[in-house]
């Protein structure tokens, strides 16, 4: 069996680098797509084991995405997880998120701004 692969939608190219460098570091095959048109062509072409998705994007958003993703049976099974570039919400605050991820598709969200290595750990997680 291959690496697992993931695959990273998001329209910013540092954010993109920063995050393949650190993924690739810890093991994984890594491609990226900076829009989401572009980011299910590359799913279809790949098939990755998980989908690293940015909510807001210009042109087609992450929620689009994901229900297109959903909607096509090549598609439907992959893991796909949100980043999020919102604020550190409070504790209250922050099941709304996982309900809001989990009804629409996505298995949870990351928050851009946490910890890489603590980020990686998440992803290992989902990944189990």
């Amino acid at each position: 069996m291959g690496k697992t692969s993931i695959l990273i939608i998001d329209d910013n190219p540092s954010f993109r680098e920063i995050f393949s460098t650190k993924l690739e570091a810890a093991g994984f095959s890594v491609a990226s797509a900076d829009d989401g048109e572009s980011g299910i062509q590359k799913a279809m072409e790949i098939v990755p084991d998980l989908v690293l998705l940015d909510i807001e994007m210009p042109g087609m958003t992450g929620i689009q995405v994901i229900s297109k993703m959903k909607a096509d049976p090549r598609l439907e099974r992959i893991k796909i997880v949100f980043l999020t570039n919102h604020g550190e919400v409070g504790e209250n605050d922050a099941w709304l998120d996982k309900k809001f991820a989990g009804e629409i598709g996505a298995i949870g969200y990351i928050k851009k701004t946490d910890d890489l290595d603590k980020i990686v750990k998440e992803i290992k997680t989902i990944l189990e």
